[in-house]
């Protein structure tokens, strides 16, 4: 008994070599499991339950819906108990419902169902609420291989928990016909070794994770003009041509166990099919072709049965039968089984195909369900089934894929990406409707106006346009709302693209074409070209990155257009680390785990800490997070946005006055161990004129912490005469509140004042001063930077960092460029200035410098102080400037003294835990600063991180600390180090 045991297991071992966790590599059986015996025992069994018409059953595979009604899952489910269907393919619905049926078909099948899909570009081809994928000839563009092969590993995913074991894709098709009117986009290119080596890369990755590709469609669709859902296209090229380039995809896949194929409706004369036979129903082309020479062994599919190119020449049945005849083993799409079934009994009889040649196509059919798991019972659980068919990990990968794939084309004078922002006045237009993401990205990089032009413009409209546009230098064009049809010129129009021709006379144009690879012939004369192949969030977040520089252009042509530009053409644009924009899974962090940054912020938003707020998280010079919550004020008229400006208090002693001494100190116009008069000579004989400027950045200068200059301006609870007017009027042109200007020389008397102030008492003579943190220092300090610099401080900033950074919606005085509705208020100021602050600087001693301070003042939002935090983290570049170097940056930022934590200007985290103004996780190489509107900013050099939180927690009331007693920016602050994962996150994991 032993030996016949081990003699079977020889042979089986003999003819199918050794067993495989995916399908052999090689001509041999692609359908084999990996237990052979227990596969070929599970075969036997079914095949021996079930009576020749049962058995033709499971030959056809028939149209299933989850959006249509109650007479439609009767009509499928009467089919499968009556015909013992093989399988569905699913078409359009939703999740939920398509899972629902899935389990009460399979509920009624005496033989599992295969349930199959053509998603070509993920579920959500078909099915709602779940993300797509990239289409093949956006892949095609992209040099990555392997992202294709994850996209297969994640489309598997997402299959096996909808309880589906089928996908027809790839297409295989080399699209070598620009005119083709079906396949275009669908195909990953012209070239059939670029078509074979990402159809390679797809089929793996479904394969080797348990769903079956199928490659389509044969023997290819690539060279044609017709389209076969709507007759019989016809392919004239020669056999040797076919062979050389349509099929040579198939060969290598099959070469690499390839499990299934679609044939599809086409007249090929050079191959055999005929006019009435076109390629599905010819055996020439099914079976001595496929079958005998090129020994494809997997299962053959037809495509669907009801469309054009065969339905026009046959009835249904009769199709479905000179089908089979021809050497297909599913009948795809059929649309009347039980006649089809009487008719192919028929033929059996008639010895046109034997029954045992049926009985050999429905055992392979069940070894490949075998294969895909049914002969395990499968149930779908449709707990969160959304949630997790569109995880954390699909979008990250879905980025990735298309950031890999955006093409620039043309590039005269390296145009792309922008270097110098602050030497450039920018516009967008976007043609036709859309557009939204796309100017959204825009503006994160730089200052836009935004323009749109209708499709039912006329010759007013663009000569408008064009005046609007001449004080503009650079203008970026996003083409949108195209079509994929070339007859129709992808719905562009020539005046569109005679007007973005003609703008290039007078400025430097940018053109983004969200569409058709194909449709670049029409812009063949843009000096400045990307390709973004499609139209979506994705495309429209990702190409203002590639033309700022925040992600380099790597992608490659996947097709010639016309005559200008070859198949493989791209320029490499360099990045030029700039911020780009991320998921977290793309930067080894978790989205689930950074949730719980928005549970936090709306329990501080009930709880009243703070009306609203913004927070950001960048890691590795990407933004991972930036959310926005709740309202400016708490009449929740005006919600926060990503564009909303806050007062950033304290964080205006690192983020200007520090920058400043920085960039002196670096060139050597500054030296920290000198004192203030050696700068200032009117403080010669003050006791402020010997403090050391070193002393003053620590916070170990004897300042006393904060010096209430407004009360020298009350009587009481009014205003002494001579200091304030509610009109501005000579001399009252100072502005201080909405209606409130103060007098113009009151800066000079708050100077005076505070040279004026007595410093705190020291003890012991000749002993160093200890710390005690101080605003009054940064007073001095902005004096000193002026005088160095002879230039306002807040335009020495602008000229020299923020404008050059891109940072538009940053610095002092807001009001003089936003609209208050674009400023979260601050505190409504009973004492002092006896209204609302908004737009105006909340500190009292800052407004009475008139905005300008070197210890508040600025205003801004998330995203412009992720950059100047970023440029630090990158040693002092960004963009295309160099404002500092890592040496400065590392001995400003660096613990300074054994009295505290701080570093020169830059507050530290404490090293004892539960103490300090960060979280208990960050690292001690990490440097920010916190403000009392409610706001904080930390850069961590260590794990390449930034973390921005803007709140206006002073509003109404600047007495409300409940933001500090909540921890509310600490604990933000741990949970995103929490969420730091140490292997890379891909989809599904």
């Amino acid at each position: 008994m032993c030996q016949k045991v081990y003699a079977l297991l020889f042979s089986i071992l003999f003819l199918f070599g050794p067993v495989s966790a995916s399908p052999p590599v090689g001509n041999s059986d692609p359908l084999l499991g990996e237990n052979i015996v227990k596969q070929q025992a599970w075969v036997d069994s079914v095949f021996n339950s079930l009576t020749f018409d049962e058995r033709l059953g499971q030959l056809f595979m028939v149209a299933a819906y989850s959006n249509q009604g109650p007479a439609h899952k009767e009509e499928i489910s009467r089919l499968i108990e009556e015909q013992n269907l093989g399988g569905l393919i699913f078409f359009q619905g939703g999740p939920v419902r398509q899972a629902a049926l899935t389990n009460h078909y399979q509920s009624l099948a005496k033989t599992p169902l295969f349930i199959a899909m053509d998603a070509e570009w993920g579920l959500g081809m078909r099915l709602d609420s779940v993300l797509q994928f990239p289409k093949q000839m956006t892949l095609g563009a992209a040099a990555n291989d392997e992202l294709v092969y994850q996209m297969g590993k994640e489309i598997a995913r997402q299959f096996k928990e909808m309880g589906m074991h089928i996908n027809f894709a790839p297409v295989v098709d080399v699209n070598s016909n620009p005119e083709n009117p079906v396949i275009g986009y669908r195909s990953f290119g012209e070239r059939k070794q670029l078509v074979s080596r990402k159809s390679l890369a797809y089929m793996k990755g479904m394969q080797d994770h348990g769903v079956m590709a199928n490659a389509k469609h044969f023997p290819g669709h690539g060279d044609t003009n017709a389209d076969s859902h709507y007759t019989t296209p016809v392919i004239h090229n020669s056999r040797e041509r076919i062979m050389d380039i349509d099929l040579y995809p198939y060969r290598e896949l099959i070469n690499q166990g390839l499990m299934s194929i679609m044939v599809a409706h086409l007249h090929v004369p050079s191959l055999g099919s005929e006019e009435k036979l076109p390629t599905t129903l010819s055996p020439k082309v099914v079976t001595d072709l496929l079958k005998n020479d090129m020994n494809f062994q997997g299962l053959i599919f037809t495509d669907a049965l009801n469309m054009k190119g065969v339905s026009n020449l046959y009835k249904p049945g009769e199709v479905d039968v000179l089908a089979l005849l021809a050497g297909n083993d599913v009948l795809l799409y059929a649309e009347d089984v039980p006649q089809s079934k009487a008719l192919i009994k028929q033929a059996v009889a008639d010895g046109k195909i034997s029954e045992a040649e049926i009985d050999s196509r429905v055992r392979k059919i069940l070894r490949a369900k075998y294969w895909a798991g049914l002969h395990q019972k499968q149930q779908v659980n449709t707990h969160r089934l959304v949630e997790r068919l569109s995880n954390f990990g699909t979008k990250a990968l879905i980025e990735q894929l298309y950031a890999s794939s955006l093409t620039v084309v043309t590039n005269e004078e390296d145009a792309i990406p922008v270097r110098h922002l602050d030497m450039e006045r920018m516009a967008s237009i976007t043609v036709g409707n859309g557009g939204k993401t796309f100017k959204n990205f825009l503006d994160k990089y730089s200052e836009f106006t935004h323009y749109t032009l209708r499709g039912n413009s006329n010759r007013d409209n663009f000569a408008a346009l064009e005046e609007n546009l001449k004080e503009y230098s650079t203008i970026v064009v996003g083409v949108m709302g195209m079509s994929n049809n070339p007859r129709r010129n992808f719905g562009l129009k020539s005046e569109e693209i005679e007007f973005i021709t003609r703008l290039q006379d007078s400025h430097r144009v940018i053109t983004v074409v969200f569409g058709n690879a194909y449709a670049a012939r029409n812009f063949t004369a843009q000096k400045n070209l990307i390709l973004a192949f499609e139209e979506n969030d994705f495309t429209e977040s990702l190409a203002p990155q590639v033309i700022f520089g925040g992600r380099p252009g790597t992608g490659t042509l996947p097709v010639s257009i016309a005559q200008a530009w070859s198949q493989g053409h791209g320029i490499e644009t360099p990045p030029l680390h700039r911020l780009a924009y991320s998921t977290p899974e793309a930067q080894q962090m978790d989205s689930r785990e950074l949730l719980k940054i928005d549970e936090l912020m709306e329990k501080a938003i009930a709880s009243r800490a703070t009306p609203g707020g913004t927070v950001l998280i960048a890691k590795n010079g990407a933004v991972v997070y930036e959310k926005s919550f709740g309202h400016l004020d708490y009449n929740e008229a005006v919600e926060v946005t990503d564009k909303t400006m806050y007062d950033l208090a304290s964080l205006t002693k690192v983020l200007a006055t520090t920058q400043a001494i920085m960039f002196l100190e670096s060139r050597g116009f500054l030296d920290l161990n000198k004192s203030l008069q050696d700068y200032l000579p009117e403080l010669a004989g003050s006791n402020k004129g010997p403090l050391q400027i070193r002393n003053i950045l620590t916070h170990e200068a004897g300042l006393v912490p904060y010096i209430p200059h407004f009360t020298n301006t009350l009587d009481g609870t009014e205003w002494k005469e001579g200091y304030y007017s509610n009109e501005k009027q000579d001399p009252f042109t100072l502005p201080v509140a909405a209606g409130v200007y103060a007098h113009r020389a009151l800066p000079d008397s708050v100077w005076k004042w505070t040279i004026a102030s007595n410093l705190r008492y020291r003890g012991t003579k000749g002993t160093r001063y200890s710390y005690r943190y101080s605003d009054v220092g940064m007073y001095l300090l902005h004096r000193l930077i002026e005088t160095r610099v002879n230039q306002p401080m807040n335009e020495f900033l602008e000229q020299h960092f923020y404008h050059p950074l891109g940072m538009y919606r940053f610095g002092y005085l807001p009001l003089e460029k936003f609209k208050p509705g674009e400023i979260a208020p601050t505190e409504d100021d009973r004492i002092f200035r006896k209204t609302l602050v908004h737009g105006y600087v909340h500190d009292p001693g800052a407004a009475l410098f008139g905005g300008v301070a070197g210890h508040a003042g600025l205003f801004g939002t998330a995203n412009d102080l992720a950059k100047l935090l970023q440029m630090m983290l990158q040693g002092g570049k960004y963009g295309a400037v160099e404002l500092l170097d890592q040496e400065t940056i590392d001995r400003f930022t660096s613990k300074q003294s054994f009295h505290s934590r701080r570093a020169l200007g830059w507050d530290k985290p404490d090293p004892e835990k539960d103490k300090g103004p960060t979280g208990n996780l960050v690292s001690l190489s990490t440097y920010g600063h916190t403000g009392f509107t409610g706001t904080a900013a930390w850069a961590d050099p260590e794990h390449q991180l930034i973390y921005v939180f803007l709140s206006n927690r002073v509003h109404p009331d600047a007495g409300n600390n409940r933001l500090l007693r909540e921890n509310v920016r600490s604990d933000i602050q741990d949970i995103i180090y929490q969420s730091i994962k140490n292997e890379f996150l891909l989809a599904g994991k």
